[in-house]
């Protein structure tokens, strides 16, 4: 639980926060505008088990293409060309690569490099990846594609090939548990309580694991039931989508920028509307 907030438009508020890379930023944002946080970090991040297939992949640099799923993949690269001694190609090879982002989270990763993407999918979803590169001609191009857990490789894959690309995947991150699962159904248990005023997902993989505990404690149909009742926000449409295939409904997202402070923007303007 946060300290006591300060006074502002969300006092009085109750959020829940899934979020674990960014927790503390994010909360303090919140508190700022007068919320009281519930902490509940689900999913941390960690480096793959096995570094060689990344390794490996780093020295096949510069690719033609470079497509980057994710900002935390961007940044997991970064650091292992740092741990191999690899970070000048690992530069050069971005800077030499067409980079096509799915979203603004790689967009942003760049940026902290001195870069920028060269083509964003539009819509910022897996469907408008693809959308956007059918428009490309990939054909004899080597393609690089940073994936993250849970992409669709194989589909991904085959549909590069189909354009005639070269495609070279690598994972560079696993996800791990954050928060223990007692801990994660002690939040259900808040949220079923109809304490909470919003929750607030920042990634798919919250939702995924949320839904997964619920299941293994025979909580699924309570947190489906407390999640009818209580507001929902997401900080893009990829994670907005994910809650609706669960038919979900959510009801704040940012209009345009899918970043933090956005999402925080958007909450204060329903809430104190």
């Amino acid at each position: 639980m946060s300290s006591a907030p300060a006074i502002g438009p969300l006092s009085g508020r109750v959020i829940a926060i899934p979020e674990s890379r960014e927790l503390d930023r994010l909360a303090g944002m919140l508190e700022a505008e007068g919320a009281e946080t519930l902490r509940c970090p689900l999913v941390a991040i960690k480096d793959t088990p096995d570094p060689l297939p990344v390794q490996r992949w780093l020295e096949r640099f510069p690719f033609d293409d470079l497509i980057l799923y994710t900002g935390e993949g961007v940044r997991q690269l970064h650091g292992f060309a740092r741990r191999f001694d690899t970070e000048p190609g690992f530069l050069g090879g971005l800077r030499a690569a067409r980079k096509i982002t799915r979203g603004p989270k790689p967009e942003r990763a760049l940026r902290e490099l001195g870069l920028k993407s060269d083509l964003r999918a539009v819509p910022p979803t897996t469907e408008g990846l693809l959308a956007t590169l059918s428009e490309l001609d990939l054909r004899g191009r080597r393609v690089g594609v940073q994936l993250y857990p849970g992409a669709p490789e194989a589909r991904f894959a085959g549909f590069l090939q189909d354009m005639g690309a070269e495609p070279d995947t690598v994972l560079p991150y696993v996800y791990a548990s954050a928060a223990e699962d007692q801990s994660v159904v002690a939040l259900i248990d808040r949220l079923a309580g109809g304490n909470v005023d919003v929750i607030a997902f920042t990634s798919s993989s919250q939702v995924r694991r949320l839904f997964e505990v619920a299941k293994s404690a025979q909580r699924e149909d309570t947190l489906k039931t407390a999640l009818q009742a209580t507001a929902i926000a997401a900080v893009g449409p990829v994670v907005a989508a994910d809650l609706r295939r669960r038919g979900l409904e959510v009801t704040i997202t940012p209009d345009h920028s899918y970043f933090m402070k956005p999402l925080v923007t958007a909450i204060v303007a329903a809430l104190s509307g």
